[in-house]
């Protein structure tokens, strides 16, 4: 069994001097406002910096800083990605260090799967975590107008046309309207909550667990411990992925799912280890990384810094 948790994590001091060892060649971060983002671009050692604008921001020309790369294409994370990077001509073999904090997830996905076919065996990536959401369990992160539900470029399976033991595992935020909007997409598949346990602070998995209830028509049972959910700590892509690997391979053991749908919708972290554990076991299998596609954003939704993580992620040879 591949064991996730060899790779390397450690906490990073935002007011500290950082070891010598945390300087790279190329820093991509997504510009937003909130504090834990523009910080981490500031105190940042590298070669070169870069900021990407992501246009379901929907910020204005003078709010963007200097040089920054924008797309305008609203939902095209591919788009996205690979003009960002022939744009700044960025090499396939530099040291690269990505602040993962404020890149909407589809776009996130995509970047870890454009990094493999890059050639990259090795990608370092900053999170920050907020010390508080602003609207506490409220908080709403992306817009009410969702475009579209779909799957995240390179991340598409070959599906089967038999869907009679479809498996969706939801790794679920606090947005309980796009856990429902996704358990409706896939109405037929059984439904599974990945949580986030230990949560980023002390009270925000019982946040996560009132928004989950909310859902509870569409999921099919209450968002518990039990067997309609699995845990992982919501700051640990890497333990994420074993969990995400052990569940998967034990309920394909007992029943064999027919096609397998992934929607990352909590931390960015286990968000990493969703599209990990895609990468090295799931891209010949009928498995896709499915996502509610928004055409807004809130720029900003946590307050301060609490704690700074910092992933040293292996990929795979393309």
């Amino acid at each position: 069994m591949r064991d996730y948790t060899i790779f390397y994590k450690t906490s990073l001091s935002i007011d500290l001097t950082w070891p010598p060892e945390n300087r790279w060649d190329v820093f991509i971060s997504a510009y937003t406002a909130a504090e834990r983002v523009q910080r981490v671009f500031e105190k940042i050692d590298a070669q070169s910096k870069h900021w990407i604008v992501l246009p379901e921001y929907k910020f204005n020309p003078d709010e963007l800083p200097a040089g920054s790369y924008q797309h305008n294409q609203t939902g095209r994370e591919a788009d996205c990605i690979s003009g960002f990077w022939d744009t700044c001509k960025l090499g396939d073999h530099q040291s690269i260090c990505i602040d993962i904090t404020g890149f909407l997830r589809p776009y996130l996905v995509f970047l870890v799967g454009w990094l493999q076919t890059k050639d990259f065996k090795r990608v370092d990536m900053i999170y920050s975590e907020p010390t508080i959401y602003a609207k506490k369990e409220r908080t709403e992160f992306s817009g009410p107008n969702i475009i579209e539900i779909r799957q995240v470029a390179m991340f598409e399976g070959i599906h089967s046309p038999d869907t009679t033991n479809d498996l969706l595992i939801i790794n679920a935020g606090y947005q309980n309207d796009l856990i429902s909007l996704v358990s409706e997409f896939k109405n037929n598949a059984k439904k599974v909550l990945l949580l986030g346990f230990p949560s980023l602070r002390a009270d925000m998995y019982q946040e996560n667990v009132l928004r989950t209830r909310l859902a509870e028509e569409a999921i099919g049972h209450r968002p518990e411990i039990g067997t309609g959910s699995i845990l992982s700590p919501a700051y640990d892509p890497f333990v994420t992925a074993n969990v995400l690997k052990k569940y998967i391979d034990d309920y394909n053991a007992r029943r064999h799912y027919t096609n397998l749908y992934i929607c990352p919708l909590a931390t960015k972290p286990q968000l990493i280890g969703c599209a990990l554990h895609y990468i090295f076991e799931l891209k010949d299998k009928p498995c896709s990384i499915i996502f509610p596609f928004s055409d807004s954003y809130s720029q900003k939704t946590g307050v301060g810094i609490s704690r700074i993580w910092k992933y040293s992620v292996e990929l795979p040879a393309s």
